[in-house]
This record gives C-alpha cells, structure tokens and sequence, in this order.
C-alpha cells in the first residue's frame, strides 16, 4: 500500500472547518436585515409577533426570528357595488378610498388582523360598501348627479364614524365610477333637452321683453324731451307776454302821470289854459252868433 495518497479521514479533516465557516457566514447573514423607508417590520419569533421595527438595518436572531413588512405610506382601496336610489333605481358604483396606517399603531393591526391585506377584506371593505350604500339610498338618481360632491361628503361621514375605533387614518373617498340604467340616462337625456330648449325660450323672451323696453323708453325719453321743448317755448311766450303787459302798463303809468301833470299845470295856469285854447284853434271864425259883449277871440293879455 502506498503510503503517500492521502487518506479519507485526512480529507474529512480539511472540509470540517470550511463547513463550519460557510455555516458562521450563512449564520451572520440571516441575523441582519434592513426594512425599507415607508414601511415598518413586525419582529415574530416562532410565530409570534413580539416587536415593530423602523425603516434601517437590524439584527434578528437566526432561525428563531423572522421578519415581515407592513406599509405605512397612503395606499387606495376601491369596491365595486350595487346599491339601489332613494325612489329604488338600481345603480353600480365604485367608489374608493385613501388610507394610512397610523406608525405607531402598525404592531396592534399586525396582531389583531395579521396584515393590511386581511384588514382590507375583514374590516375596510365591508365598512366602505355599507356606508356607500347608505349614502346613495338617501338620494334620488338625478341628485346623485347633480349633488355628487354632497354625497361623497356624505359616504365619509358614515365611513369615519364605523371607523374611528382603528389604527388607520381615512383621507378622501371618491365615487370613481356611477353606472345608471340605460332607460334612465335617456330620459335624463330628453328633460335636459327640453329643459335647454325652455331656457332658450326664455332668453329669446327676455331679450325681446329689454328690446320693448328699450322702445318704451326711447319713446318716454322722446316725450320728455319734445314736453321740454314745449315747456320752454310756452315759457318763453309767457315771459314775453309778461314783458309787454309790463311794458304797456309802465307806458299807460307813464302818459296817466303826465296827464296828470299836465291837468294840474292847467288847473293851477290860467294863461296855460289860454295857449292851449290857442294851440288847438284851427284859425276859423266861429259859425255861431254869440251875442253882445263876447269876444271871438280870447284875450291872451289876460293876467291872472
């Protein structure tokens, strides 16, 4: 037997430590793991949920611990649903939801539901169903539409209420799709024709209403100016005719006061009354016998 092949034994002998080192390595592996940023790990050691752990690099103790992430960032949750209207009209909707898990409230969800999943289908889901519902039922169809802002308001409400006993936080609900029966939709379809058609109507019926006030008052406009017109003509014969009637009795006040002037010089002068006898005498003889003792002409000589 040649004695300078190496033995088995020998060779057991050299992978012995390189098994025990691939062993360390796989060991020093499995005891370090990192969560990544917007989610939390949740700690179980055989099983059982014992602790949660922040976004990092972190140490577990190999083969007893493993480690499984839960979301904490904003994840959106949608249902599709058949729901019936306050008159009874069947509608499909769908409608979603924004939410959160609180941090430092993810280990109690862990625990009591297992994971976001089964929260979902356990606690959320049928929460958001039924508070859809209710809110649809509390409205006609067409206020559904008309009012759709007013009815996820009131989807949230009801939401927010079934929910507040959670570790979760509701941040907007959306009604993403609403489906109405075809028969419906066309009847909608024709009132707002009709209603389109009617407010057409109207217009014209406005317009036409300021065109003829416009005319009214173009015309009163017309009238006011042609009655100031008048007013002023009438005003100003009227001021002319007081002018003369003035006129005339300053010229009457006048001639009375000289007559009276000129009675009263007469009055008070004999020899005044002598020339006008003189001024108004024609010259002629008079034609009529007067007597003895009466002189034709009058004695301008006279003294008073």
């Amino acid at each position: 037997m040649d004695s300078s092949k190496p033995k088995a034994g020998n060779k057991l002998v050299y992978l012995i430590p390189a098994f025990i080192a691939l062993a360390a390595l796989a060991t020093t592996g499995a005891a370090f793991y990192t969560i990544d940023e917007g989610h939390v790990g949740i700690v179980k050691r055989f099983g059982e949920a014992r602790e949660q752990v922040n976004p990092g690099l972190h140490f577990k103790i190999p083969f007893a611990d493993t480690v499984e992430e839960l979301e904490i960032r904003t994840r959106k949750n949608q249902e599709r649903l058949k729901a019936a209207t306050h008159e009874q009209m069947p509608v499909e909707a769908e409608v979603s939801v924004n939410w959160t898990v609180n941090r430092t409230q993810a280990f109690d969800l862990f625990k009591l539901y297992g994971g976001l999943d089964q929260f979902e289908n356990r606690i959320l889901d049928p929460r958001l169903r039924s508070a859809a519902k209710e809110a649809l039922a509390k409205y006609k169809a067409e206020q559904i539409i008309q009012t759709r802002g007013q009815v996820i308001a009131d989807i949230e409400t009801e939401l927010l209420e079934t929910m507040q006993e959670f570790p979760v936080k509701l941040d907007s609900v959306q009604i993403e799709n609403l489906i109405l029966p075809a028969k419906y939709l066309q009847s909608i379809e024709i009132k707002q024709t009709e209603k389109n058609l009617a407010a057409a109507e109207m217009h014209k019926l406005e317009r036409q209403k300021l065109e003829a006030q416009r005319e009214v008052n173009t015309a009163e406009a017309q009238r006011d100016a042609e009655k100031a017109r008048a007013d002023g003509a009438a005003y100003a014969i009227i001021t002319e005719a007081q002018a003369q009637a003035e006129a005339i009795r300053l010229t009457g006040a006048a001639e009375a006061e000289a007559m009276q002037q000129k009675a009263d010089a007469l009055a008070n002068s004999q020899r005044l009354v002598e020339y006008v006898k003189a001024q108004q005498w024609d010259g002629k003889m008079p034609s009529t016998i007067m007597g003895e003792g009466q002189s034709v002409l009058w004695n301008m000589s006279a003294q008073q």
